[in-house]
């Protein structure tokens, strides 16, 4: 999502670590993992739509053929602004969320990088991009040739922006800037994840030097290094030219805020791999950066991708559930604004993977081995990735449910017919005794994806014999299935979220026998009252006389 976060136009500077994070609160995570990463060969991307004013749901377009002459509207993702119309190509494909009928996804993260380059007479948003290229493309790299075909014809409207896109075989990052008024089209570079490997985005370009002459793994825009020149922008030779350096200076709040992120999944996923938190404290302008990925150090299957969405960089230096901002029950979470100040000092909130502004997030999975009817799955959820759950939408249903569905409800007006409002108020009635709550939400949240997974192979086996005889009839199966879950979910949190309100009423804890108990506050919280207190609550040792 839009990142409307100032870069700093020269790299990081030690005098220069302050920060400047106005709108970081709309700000997005993606995670891809190639298919020798993974435990049964899929690729998986992730995606996490993040901003204050974004609804989550799940549009479904269906397959179409067009006549001679059809044309697309372009309406811009962030403000629902008419950019124009282009023509549309004879046939598109079926498009459920962020993937096709064959198996390709796309997400992104807004990076912005110098703004001197938006165009504003560009014709294509990087949201109307993602969505183009998915009704056009077959593979991973047919999306990447339609993306950047479109915005050399039609021009980009947005600034930088880094995008994950998959199929069955390959999941790649293309990350791409325009030219700035006047100047149609953008530069931009595309690099495919090594098999085995895991590269993550969150808002800040990644990648840096690339290979020149290696098209099965890297693709570029032919002017990207001339363009940087023609502004003076870079001198070196051309094998020493750094995308992310020139397009996307690093200042501190690349650092803290966004590759801080992206660090804490290759923590993760490789934990004996020397990956320093110097990374991203933005504290020493001569640290190593991070890798543009990292070798897996074991397979990880769907459960292992969704919970990688699932971060407050727990046992970490940055953990955002530790210290007074995490309040008396560890929440990790911190309202906005992201920064603030005390006198003249600026302090920083803190920027997590899991984040209560999450419309809508995603897992990816598409498997070479399968049909792509029965291959390609969306688990998708909405609200904050660390207490939603992921529901499987297979990418050939025609249907989707009620409660995911477009027009169920908005932003401004709360509906229980909603998934997004069901799991907000759950989410919103948790942050009030976090750590406590979420042992609760954790526990249904489990019981929901583990009958997902555990039924996903029994699931398929019977949507194959199904799609032997008929492909149309795998179709029907996996519609009623996904659209089933998906609505038995929303029921499902609407009931827990009314048990919290029971069980959690006014302060008190209902024990499991109905019995209303006064559980305290934890004693490291007591003790910080205790030495912030100036007198007025302290209770005398000795009882005082009072004078006849």
């Amino acid at each position: 999502m839009l990142d409307h976060r100032k870069t700093a136009p020269a790299a990081l500077a030690a005098a220069a670590l302050v920060l400047s994070l106005p709108g970081a609160a709309d700000a997005c995570t993606s995670i891809l993992v190639s298919k020798g990463a993974s435990a049964d060969g899929s690729t998986f991307i992730t995606y996490a739509a993040d901003s204050h004013d974004l609804y989550g749901d799940l549009p479904l377009r269906p397959a179409a053929q067009h006549a001679p002459g059809a044309q697309r509207e372009i309406i811009e993702w962030d403000t629902g602004k008419f950019l124009g119309r282009i023509p549309q190509p004879a046939v598109t494909y079926h498009v459920v969320g962020n993937i096709n009928e064959h198996q390709v996804a796309i997400g992104e993260t807004t990076f912005t990088g110098r703004k001197e380059l938006q165009d504003p007479e560009g014709r294509v948003d990087y949201g109307s991009l993602m969505y183009i290229a998915l009704e056009r493309a077959r593979t991973a790299r047919e999306a990447i040739q339609v993306m950047t075909d479109v915005v050399a014809e039609y021009g980009y409207a947005s600034t930088g922006e880094s995008f994950s896109i998959s199929d069955p075989n390959e999941a790649w990052i293309l990350e791409m800037i325009g030219k700035g008024p006047k100047r149609k089209g953008a530069v931009w570079v595309a690099r495919r994840i090594p098999d085995g490997y895991v590269s993550a985005h969150a808002n800040h370009a990644r990648i840096r030097q690339f290979p020149l002459d290696e098209p099965k793994t890297t693709l570029y825009a032919k002017d990207v290094i001339s363009f940087a020149r023609e502004k003076g922008w870079f001198k070196g030779k051309d094998a020493e030219f750094s995308f992310a350096d020139t397009y996307a200076p690093l200042d501190f709040g690349a650092l803290r805020a966004c590759d801080a992120r992206v660090w804490s999944v290759f923590r993760r996923v490789a934990p004996g791999q020397p990956l320093p938190s110097s990374m991203v404290k933005g504290q020493d302008p001569k640290a190593e950066r991070v890798p543009l990925w990292v070798k897996a150090e074991k397979p990880l299957a769907v459960r292992d991708v969704m919970a990688l969405m699932r971060d407050h960089f727990e046992g970490t230096e940055l953990d955002l559930s530790k210290g007074v901002g995490a309040g008396p029950f560890s929440l990790p979470y911190r309202w906005r604004p992201m920064t603030f100040k005390v006198d003249d000092q600026e302090y920083l909130n803190g920027r997590a993977i899991s984040t209560q502004q999450t419309g809508f997030s995603f897992v990816a999975q598409s498997r070479a081995a399968l049909p792509a009817a029965v291959g390609g799955v969306l688990w998708f959820g909405v609200d904050d990735t660390y207490s939603t759950v992921y529901v499987p939408m297979y990418c050939s249903i025609h249907e989707v449910p009620r409660s995911f569905a477009v027009g169920t409800a908005d932003f401004k007006t709360f509906s229980w017919d909603s998934a997004f409002w069901v799991f907000n108020f759950v989410s919103n009635w948790a942050y009030s005794r976090y750590s406590d709550m979420i042992q609760d939400v954790k526990q249904v949240q489990g019981e929901l994806e583990g009958g997902f997974l555990s039924r996903q192979a029994e699931l398929e086996k019977a949507a194959l014999t199904l799609y032997k005889d008929s492909p149309g009839l795998a179709r029907d199966y996996l519609t009623r299935y996904s659209v089933s879950q998906g609505d038995l979910v929303t029921a499902r949190w609407r009931k827990l979220g009314e048990s919290l309100m029971v069980k959690y009423l006014d302060g008190n804890v209902r024990d499991a026998q109905g019995n209303v108990t006064h559980p305290d506050y934890p004693e490291a919280w007591r003790r910080r009252i205790a030495a912030e207190d100036d007198g007025i609550l302290r209770v005398p040792k000795e009882p005082q006389k009072v004078a006849q």
